[in-house]
């Protein structure tokens, strides 16, 4: 069964009463207001159901006007993960690991063209609450793009597969480029160049870290063996919700080449293919002893592909299976 978590089911509903609707509006539906705070995730079906039922009272653009009320944090762990991107490009990445590792309500996957890249949203519209999905689902792209960015950055062009509304209005409003529908495709396209920036907290750490590499030579001081792995950690920590970072991608980040990166680690008595996996054990490990997140949860963050490598990996490292760590921690 597919599932949604329960904060974006919240953030639907809290919506529809802002803009009129009321709270007994909402008491038949499988998991009333007053309720939500007694589940983790709701069935996707009623998410959708959910959906329908506000479009039919509210009118067309519903579900666009709420995509754009949406915040990193109403995500949870996948939001999280969205604020350790280097690249506005990586939160799609981030997202079609986890939903295919956690879910397969979403798939997203990017196509590039020139120089224009395709996000694809490939979720069959199987009922009319899919589709209204959907344009929430592209809708908050936009807001969460400009949010990571901090930027200006949109959109050039939205496709959807079903048929047009009867108005445009928050259409045009939300996405300001060319919106189409009964289209082949459901996606929302970027200039390439604008998905590959920077987003704005890369920016700021990888300019930090420059910055004191800069004053450290300047004044002749020595590299501090313990700092480089510190730096590292921290580096392959942001970067594992992406699946595990190459050698090359960490030591691009710290503005030198991988070879010396390598010599660093290795003078200070570690390889880089073993502080991945003394992360991946602190990481998981703190996780499971101090948070409540799911075990699946934990594996994405950790960059694992399945949950059952995961598993596997854990009982290598402590001898128990990941419920055993946490029930006895």
């Amino acid at each position: 069964m597919n599932y949604i978590a329960t904060s974006l089911y919240r953030k639907v509903i809290e919506h529809a009463l802002n803009e009129g609707m009321k709270l007994e509006d909402f008491n038949n539906l499988p998991i009333p207001y007053d309720k939500i705070h007694e589940v983790q995730a709701v069935l996707a079906d009623d998410f959708f159901e959910l959906h329908e039922n506000i479009d039919d009272r509210l009118g067309p653009g519903f579900s666009v006007r709420v995509g754009q009320q949406m915040k990193i944090s109403d995500y949870g762990v996948l939001g999280l993960s969205w604020r350790t991107c280097s690249k506005a490009r990586e939160i799609f990445e981030r997202s079609e690991r986890y939903f295919k590792l956690l879910s397969n309500t979403y798939i997203f996957k990017i196509e590039e063209r020139e120089d224009i890249s395709y996000i694809h949203l490939n979720r069959e519209a199987y009922r009319r609450g899919v589709a209204l999905s959907n344009e929430a689902t592209l809708s908050a792209t936009v807001v969460v793009l400009k949010s990571m960015t901090e930027t200006d950055i949109a959109p050039v062009r939205v496709s959807f597969k079903h048929a047009p509304p009867i108005t445009m209005k928050s259409y045009q409003e939300a996405f300001q480029c060319p919106v189409l529908f009964d289209q082949p495709k459901n996606f929302i396209a970027y200039s390439t160049r604008d998905i590959d920036m920077k987003t704005a907290k890369a920016d700021i750490s990888i300019n930090n870290f420059l910055v004191e590499r800069v004053e450290e030579e300047m004044k002749g001081i020595v590299f501090s063996a313990h700092k480089i792995v510190t730096d590292v950690r921290t580096l392959i920590e942001n970067a594992l919700p992406s699946g595990i970072p190459s050698i090359d991608n960490i030591s691009d980040h710290m503005g030198m080449s991988s070879r010396t990166l390598t010599r660093r680690l290795s003078d200070s008595g570690v390889t880089f293919r073993q502080l991945i996996k003394r992360t991946q054990e602190e990481i998981s490990k703190e996780l499971l002893c101090h948070s409540s997140r799911s075990v699946g949860e934990i594996a994405f963050l950790t960059g694992f592909s399945e949950q059952s490598a995961f598993n596997r990996a854990f009982k290598r490292w402590t001898a128990k299976t990941p419920a055993e760590f946490r029930k006895a921690s």
